[in-house]
């Protein structure tokens, strides 16, 4: 991270909260670090995956979630994700009255089309909106934040959800 030119510290303790401020993250803690993993941008074969869940209509291909697991676990080898992804939420284009779909991770893998007005699961409903805005391919819920993921597999984090 670059360094403020017009930064001129005057004092010792000034210096060490700027060189602590630009010194790169190595020995965080567990969950800083897999926030640094989690915000990597997704691979063509992750993005793959996920889109495929809309081409599958309303029954969940078993070969395909199984591919979309396993390139999960591709996709972040050293972040135990099953433990932290609550969800994919994603705009639906099985056309009217469909608006979004969603492929719930708590428990079974399940994947759900919802219609305009019918309500997600209080984990998911919170990314609606966003899956609906179209600058997206999906969002990935977590319990702490949602990261809305780009055609080119950026990744923006949308903090403080609840």
């Amino acid at each position: 991270m670059p360094r403020d030119i017009f930064f001129q510290p005057s004092k010792k303790e000034n210096l060490h909260i700027v060189e602590r401020k630009i010194t790169p993250i190595q020995g965080g803690s567990e969950k800083t670090r897999q926030d640094e993993i989690l915000r990597r941008s997704r691979s063509n074969e992750y993005m793959k995956a996920v889109k495929q869940l809309d081409a599958t209509g309303q029954k969940l291909d078993p070969s395909l979630l199984q591919s979309l697991q396993d390139q999960l676990k591709m996709e972040f080898p050293e972040v135990p994700i099953y433990a932290l992804l609550l969800g994919i939420v994603s705009k639906c284009y099985l056309g009217d009255p469909y608006e979004v779909h969603t492929l719930d991770t708590s428990g079974q893998w399940i994947l759900e089309h919802y219609k305009r007005g019918e309500t997600l699961p209080v984990s998911l409903e919170k990314a609606r909106k966003l899956a609906m805005h179209g600058s997206y391919e999906f969002i990935e819920v977590y319990s702490d934040c949602l990261r809305a993921i780009r055609e080119n597999g950026e990744v923006s984090v949308i903090g403080g959800i609840k």
